[in-house]
């Protein structure tokens, strides 16, 4: 019996177009951006850098922020990273662009990235 009872009771939340929040998160945040740069502002300033979906919205990042790291963003910055040429062993070529977010939390909160 509570086998059923807990099925009964876990439901996924949804957002507004029906989509289960759980499987925006994953969809949406797709690794933090460990790199100098980040690092230091994450320090100073309490901002945390993610790789994002390039089609994501700040909505939906604030969405997976809290969903995953149970963190109330003050402030989200998105950038678009445009894709380059570049030249391997006379090899002509093109990076991957993408999008990142600036997630800006209050201080004295954290978020663990291990």
């Amino acid at each position: 019996m509570a086998l059923t009872s807990l099925k009964k009771n876990t439901t996924p939340k949804k957002d507004k177009k029906g989509f289960s929040l759980v499987s925006i998160a994953h969809k949406t945040l797709l690794k933090p951006r460990i790199t100098e740069k980040a690092t230091m502002s994450g320090m100073n300033n309490n901002v945390y850098v993610f790789d994002v979906n390039p089609r994501a919205t700040k909505r939906e990042i604030l969405l997976s922020v809290q969903e995953l790291y149970k963190v109330t963003p003050v402030k989200i910055a998105t950038v678009t990273i445009p894709a380059k040429n570049v030249v391997v062993r006379g090899k002509k070529g093109v990076t991957a662009g993408g999008k990142k977010a600036y997630v800006y939390i209050k201080k004295g909160e954290k978020i663990e990235i291990v």
